[in-house]
């Protein structure tokens, strides 16, 4: 009677202790683009390259070798500002068996294609989710794929800044697996888009794609740099492009439709 009665009390006096959070050496947000610029086969060939690199022994050998010996993971879809969805909730990765899970529960459902680019909302998703990992980790990471710039939401730049702020970092994966369309950009532009415009914080890289055949390589490439915490080769580090200009993509969207798809600065 007395421990109920002082457990009542404590809940009045709201010091209802909370859950620990679990320490893992890194909390990575996954956001992948599926705006209506990449195609069904380019989709399915993201997911299966997550799928087959979140099991590769490589990954896994990154994650055994962490201090506590394991990651927390999400996998999120992005498109326009208002389309972001989790596809797998946060999930512990610590071996094979765990590793087959989450590689499963991404089998389960198709990728379904939206409309616009909002690199920034994808951004503010991520770190939202970051907040609310019921985690803790070492080192936070987005890692934020994509085939083209921001065009819709706030400019990409002011999104990024306040992730940063936060003490996250963004890692890209610059995606030009083909050319032509109206709103496509050179491969070596993308590439420059992301290095200046997108990624940031201790450690950022990006690992450009430039066919279909090196996706599933880049995306391990990727991984293990931002599991292990390894520096990235020298080709990989974010070098700014003066010339690049971070709202091109609401300009040619502008240019295109009259509609600069800027929301706020």
């Amino acid at each position: 009677m007395r421990l109920s009665a002082l457990a009542l009390c404590l809940f009045i006096l709201g010091f209802v202790p909370s859950a620990r959070a679990e320490e893992v050496d890194l909390e990575l947000v996954l956001a992948v683009d599926i705006s209506y610029s990449m195609d069904p086969d380019e989709l399915r060939l993201q997911r299966e390259g997550y799928r087959e690199a979140i099991t590769s022994r490589a990954v896994l050998d990154a994650i055994r070798s962490g201090v506590h010996g394991r990651i927390a993971l999400t996998y999120v879809e992005w498109a326009g500002s208002a389309h972001q969805s989790v596809i797998v909730d946060w999930q512990v990765i610590d071996g094979p068996e765990s590793a087959g899970r989450f590689a499963a529960a991404l089998d389960r459902s198709t990728p379904e294609r939206a409309f616009r680019t909002s690199i920034s909302g994808a951004l503010t998703f991520s770190a939202d989710l970051l907040t609310r990992s019921g985690h803790s980790g070492l080192r936070q990471v987005i890692d934020v794929s994509g085939d083209g710039a921001n065009n819709q939401g706030p400019v990409v730049t002011s999104a990024r800044d306040r992730v940063l702020a936060q003490g996250i970092s963004i890692n890209g994966l610059p995606l030009a697996l083909k050319e032509g369309g109206a709103m496509a950009m050179r491969a070596e532009d993308l590439e420059e888009y992301y290095r200046s415009c997108v990624i940031g914080g201790p450690g950022a890289f990006v690992v450009p794609v430039r066919d279909a055949a090196s996706f599933g390589e880049a995306v391990r490439t990727k991984l293990v740099l931002e599991i292990s915490g390894s520096q990235p080769a020298p080709s990989l580090v974010p070098v700014q492009a003066a010339w690049v200009n971070c709202s091109i993509g609401e300009i040619m969207w502008g240019e295109r439709y009259g509609d600069f798809g800027s929301d706020t600065p």
